[in-house]
C-alpha cells in the first residue's frame, strides 16, 4: 500500500517518469499536440506509463501539459478539456496502481498574460480551475504544475489548484531560460521566494534547460527553499521542425547528473523533454546505487551560490524632452519619412526645425503598414547628425516579444530614449497585405516592457544590468467611436507607466473637452495632435476615408470656400491656429503633423501663436 505522497517524500528521493511525447514518437505517433493521443490511442498512452513504472519511476505524469481550454483552442479541442484530462488520469492510475503516484500535469496557456498579451489573469485562472477539476475528478494523487515561464502564471495555477482542492499536494515548477548569466544571478532564488508564499509540497524547475544548467538552478534553489526541491531537466537542446521537437538522449549522462542533483539536496529528480524509458531506468539505477532505498540520511549542504541582490549602474538622467514635460508648453513635429534609404529630406527638415526652436520631432514606424526605414535607426541618424531630439514610434505589429525587447536594447545603446508605443496598423492595408502580423503584445504590453526596462529588468523579470530611464509615450484618440473603450485603454496605459500621451488630430472641440474632462485626473502629460489641412479634398479624405478622424462640418465648409491652392493652405493654417488657441490652456503641448514635408507650415502656425521666435529660418 502506498504511503501518502507527503510522507513518502519525507522518507527519501523520488524519481519521475520521462517524456510521453518522446515515447509516442518512437512508436511513430507524431501528431500535435501529443495530448490528443489520450483520446485517440489510450492503450498506447497507458502502455507508455506502464513502461516508465516498470523502469522504476515513482511518479507518472499525465499527458496533459497542454490540456487547458486556452491551449487546446489552437487545435480545435477546447471542448475536450474535461474528457481528455479525466481520461488521462485514469490511464496513469491504471499503470501506476500501488507502485507509483499518478500526478495530474497542468501547463501554461501558451499565451502571454495581459497587459503584455491577450489573456487576462482571471481567464487563465478559470482555465486552470476547469482543467484541475477534471484531473481531481479523475483521481489525481498530486499535481505537477510545470512548463511555466511566467512566474505570475505559475502563481495563478497554484491559486487555482488550492481553490479546487486545498489538500491535494502541489509540485510547483518554473521553466528557466537557457541563459547562464540569468541562472548565475539571484533570479532563481527570487522565484523561490515568490512561490514559497503558497503551501506547496515541493518546488523547483523542469524543462527548457539541460542537465548542466539544471545543476546551477538547483544549487540556488536548494540554498533558499524551505520545502523539498524538484529538478527535472530536458535531456539537451532539441531540434525543432514546426511544433515537433526531437532529442538525442544519453541515459548514462543523465544518470550521472541526476546523482549530482540528489547530492545537492534535490528530492524529486528525473528528466523531461526527450527522456525515454531507458533514461528513466538509468536514473533510477544511479539513485539506488548512491542511496540504497532512496533514503538520504541528511540534506547535504549546498555549495555557496554567491547570490546577491542586483546592483544597477547609475541610470541616465531623464531625456531633455521628458524634463520639459510639465515645465513648458512643448512642441513636436512629425517627420514625413520617405521610402528607401535616402533620408536627406528628414535630416534637412530636422535641422530647419531645430533652428526654429522645436522641442522634438516624431518619427513614425511604418504608419499605415507602409515599408519605411527603422524608426530607431532614423532617430539615431537625426540625433547624431543634427542634435535634434527624436521621439521614435515603435509598433507591435512586426516584432515578437524577443524582437521588441532587442529593439529597445538597441534604442538605448544608440541614445534613443523617447519611445511612443503603438499597436500598429494591420498589414492588409499596407504594402504587403499578405505579410504575417505578430502582435505578441499590444501598445499596453509594450508600455509595461518599457517600464520594466526602466526598472532594470526584461519582460520576464530577468536582470538587465542597467536601469534605462526611457521616456514612455502613448497615443489616444479623443474622437474614437467607442470612447469608453478608448478611455479605458488610456487609463491602463498610464497605469502601466506612460508618462505622456500624444493625441490623434484634434478638430472637434466638443470631443476634446470630453477627452480632457475624462482624463484630467490621470498623472500624464497631454500633447494635442494638430493636423493642418491642405485643401477641401484633404479634409474630406480624412473625414470619410480614415477611421478615427472626424472633421466637423464647419471646418470642411471653410476649406471648401478657398478658391486657390494658396488660399486653401492659408485657411488650413488659420484653422490650426484657432484649434491650438482653443486647446492650449488644457494641454501640455502640441504635436504638429504638417502635410507633405511642408515643415514651413508648422513653423508659420507656431510663429502666429508666438510659440517660437520671429527670426527668419531657411526653409529646407
Amino acid at each position: 500500500m502506498k504511503l501518502p505522497f507527503a510522507e513518502r517524500l519525507r522518507q527519501g528521493v523520488l524519481v519521475t517518469d520521462g517524456s510521453i511525447e518522446a515515447e509516442l514518437q518512437r512508436r511513430g505517433l507524431w501528431e500535435q499536440p501529443p495530448e490528443l493521443y489520450v483520446l485517440e490511442q489510450p492503450a498506447v498512452v497507458e502502455d507508455i506509463h506502464r513502461c516508465f513504472v516498470e523502469a522504476g519511476a515513482d511518479i507518472v505524469q499525465t499527458n496533459t501539459l497542454r490540456a487547458n481550454r486556452i491551449a487546446l483552442e489552437r487545435y480545435g479541442l477546447a471542448d475536450k478539456v474535461y474528457e481528455l484530462n479525466r481520461t488521462a488520469v485514469w490511464l496513469a492510475r491504471c499503470a501506476a496502481l500501488h507502485r507509483a503516484y499518478a500526478a495530474g500535469v497542468v501547463g501554461p496557456t501558451g499565451k502571454l498574460l495581459g497587459p503584455l498579451g491577450p489573456i487576462e489573469p482571471e481567464a487563465a485562472r478559470q482555465a486552470f480551475i476547469e482543467q484541475i477539476v477534471a484531473l481531481v475528478d479523475g483521481g489525481a494523487e498530486l499535481l505537477f504544475l510545470k512548463g511555466f515561464v511566467e512566474v505570475r502564471e505559475l502563481e495563478l495555477a497554484i491559486e487555482a489548484a488550492q481553490m479546487v482542492n486545498p489538500r491535494l499536494p502541489i509540485v510547483a515548477l518554473k521553466a528557466f531560460a537557457e541563459d547562464g548569466s540569468v541562472l548565475a544571478s539571484s533570479f532563481p532564488s527570487q522565484v523561490v521566494q515568490r512561490i514559497s508564499r503558497f503551501l506547496v509540497a515541493a518546488l523547483g524547475a523542469a524543462g527548457t534547460v539541460g542537465p548542466q544548467r539544471m545543476l546551477s538552478i538547483a544549487r540556488r534553489i536548494v540554498a533558499v527553499a524551505s520545502v523539498p526541491v524538484c529538478a527535472i531537466p530536458d535531456v539537451g537542446v532539441p531540434q525543432i521542425k514546426g511544433d515537433v521537437r526531437s532529442y538525442n538522449p544519453e541515459p548514462d549522462y543523465l544518470a550521472r547528473v541526476a546523482r549530482e542533483l540528489v547530492e545537492l539536496g534535490v528530492r524529486i529528480v528525473g528528466a523531461d523533454g526527450g527522456a525515454t524509458v531507458e533514461c528513466v531506468r538509468a536514473i533510477v539505477q544511479a539513485v539506488q546505487q548512491a542511496f540504497p532505498g532512496r533514503a538520504v540520511e541528511k540534506k547535504l549542504e549546498p555549495e555557496p551560490t554567491g547570490d546577491t541582490e542586483p546592483v544597477f549602474a547609475e541610470p541616465p538622467p531623464p531625456t531633455p524632452f521628458a524634463q520639459k514635460l510639465g515645465r513648458k508648453f512643448v512642441v513636436t513635429v512629425e517627420m514625413d519619412v520617405p521610402r528607401g534609404v535616402g533620408m536627406d529630406s528628414v535630416i534637412e527638415g530636422a535641422r530647419y526645425l531645430q533652428r526654429c526652436g522645436i522641442d522634438a520631432i516624431n518619427i513614425s514606424d511604418g504608419a499605415r503598414a507602409r515599408l519605411r526605414i527603422s524608426p530607431i535607426a532614423l532617430a539615431h541618424l537625426v540625433q547624431s547628425q543634427t542634435g535634434m531630439e527624436c521621439i521614435a514610434h515603435i509598433a507591435c505589429r512586426d516584432r515578437n516579444l524577443v524582437a521588441l525587447q532587442s529593439e529597445l536594447l538597441g534604442a538605448y545603446a544608440l541614445g534613443v530614449r523617447n519611445i511612443l508605443a503603438v499597436t500598429g496598423d494591420p498589414p492588409h492595408i499596407g504594402d504587403y497585405p499578405f505579410a504575417a502580423a505578430v502582435f505578441d503584445v499590444d501598445s499596453i504590453g509594450l508600455i509595461r516592457i518599457l517600464r520594466s526596462f526602466n526598472e532594470g529588468r526584461d519582460a520576464s523579470d530577468n536582470f538587465l544590468g542597467q536601469k534605462m530611464n526611457f521616456c514612455i509615450a502613448c497615443a489616444c484618440n479623443p474622437a474614437a467611436e467607442n470612447w469608453r473603450e478608448e478611455r479605458a485603454r488610456l487609463e491602463r496605459k498610464v497605469a502601466e507607466g506612460a508618462q505622456v500621451v500624444f493625441t490623434q488630430p484634434v478638430f472637434d472641440l466638443k470631443l476634446w473637452e470630453r477627452f480632457r474632462q475624462a482624463t484630467e485626473q490621470l498623472p500624464v502629460a497631454v500633447v494635442a495632435g494638430i493636423l493642418p489641412l491642405r485643401n477641401v479634398r484633404h479634409a474630406e479624405f480624412l473625414h470619410y476615408e480614415v477611421p478615427g478622424i472626424t472633421i466637423p462640418v464647419w471646418v470642411r465648409q471653410r476649406m471648401a470656400q478657398a478658391d486657390t491652392p494658396e488660399a486653401a493652405i492659408a485657411e488650413g493654417i488659420a484653422i490650426a491656429v484657432e484649434l491650438v488657441q482653443a486647446v492650449r490652456h488644457t494641454a501640455d503641448g502640441i504635436y504638429l503633423m504638417p502635410p507633405f514635408r511642408r515643415y514651413d507650415i508648422a513653423v508659420e502656425i507656431l510663429r502666429r501663436l508666438e510659440l517660437i521666435p520671429e527670426q527668419p529660418a531657411l526653409v529646407p
